[in-house]
């Protein structure tokens, strides 16, 4: 049975790169993994212990190499918890990035907007989450050398998310601050969800991310969190409209050049400030 220990030292048996700045690429973020210099792209398949999901627009491979002078670790796809897997098994590749040597993770998703004036097109840099996912990531077996209780009062680093919305200036890409909330999907969340969901302050919805910032809190790693808002959610644009998946897909291919702009120019600046 693999560890991440044991999957870390076969990726580092196939690239040359040490990474330092870990990137998971949610729906529609793909076109970003193509902005590295020379990259290593290897599939999930080969890595021993991940999982590979099916989803469309995720391309389940690690891309490695070299992102505006900073050794980067993409991880193009994740698997969902609504896929079927386990914890472990969505939350594998993050515990494996952190063996790698990565720091800085930064863990992007499509959602859907809540917040009244959100519209499809616009990103939301995440400054707090909330889990209605039905269950953590950490229950269960200790991981080895980890701690069990974790204090997730800055589960979103602040400089991290600092350093995203000057990205956003620099680049001219338009984006807010908000809380997300995940769902464990794969169905879409109804209207009556919804209008709780905005009563207990989320600005934006989706089925990820979480369980993957809680164990990278876990790892230690210094956390950012980035939405890209594909549609508006369930009641909030009339009762006739629907939410579907391709929606979700159309908007993020529309939106790629920016979110390449913007992560390309977070990148960038690794290091430049606290």
């Amino acid at each position: 049975m693999s560890t991440p220990a044991t999957s870390a030292r076969w990726i580092q048996g196939h690239t040359p790169v040490a990474p330092r700045i870990g990137i998971v690429l949610g729906s529609g973020f793909g076109p970003v993994a193509e902005a590295l210099a020379e990259p290593v792209s290897i599939p999930y398949s080969d890595i021993p212990g991940f999982a590979v999901g099916s989803v469309l627009g995720h391309a389940g491979r690690l891309i490695v190499g070299d992102w505006c002078g900073q050794p980067v670790a993409i991880l193009a796809g994740r698997a969902h918890y609504y896929e079927g897997f386990d914890w472990a098994q969505v939350t594998f590749p993050v515990r494996v990035l952190a063996e790698l040597g990565v720091r800085e993770l930064l863990l992007t998703n499509a959602a859907g907007g809540i917040a009244s004036g959100m519209k499809p097109g616009d990103f939301m840099a995440l400054e707090d989450h909330i889990n209605f996912m039905g269950s953590n990531p950490l229950r269960g077996p200790l991981a080895e050398g980890r701690e069990r209780f974790i204090d997730m009062t800055a589960a979103y680093d602040p400089g991290l998310r600092a350093r995203l919305m000057q990205a956003g200036q620099t680049t001219g890409v338009s984006l807010t601050e908000g809380v997300y909330l995940a769902v464990s999907g794969p169905s879409f969340e109804t209207p009556a969800e919804i209008r709780a969901f905005r009563t207990l302050g989320a600005h934006a919805v989706g089925m990820s991310t979480v369980p993957e910032a809680i164990v990278a809190r876990q790892c230690d790693l210094r956390v950012a969190g980035l939405s890209c808002i594909t549609n508006v959610a369930a009641g909030l644009a009339g009762p006739t409209q629907l939410v579907s998946h391709h929606e979700v897909m159309d908007v993020a291919r529309e939106v790629a050049p920016r979110a390449t702009r913007l992560v390309a120019e977070w990148v960038r600046t690794a290091g430049l400030q606290p």
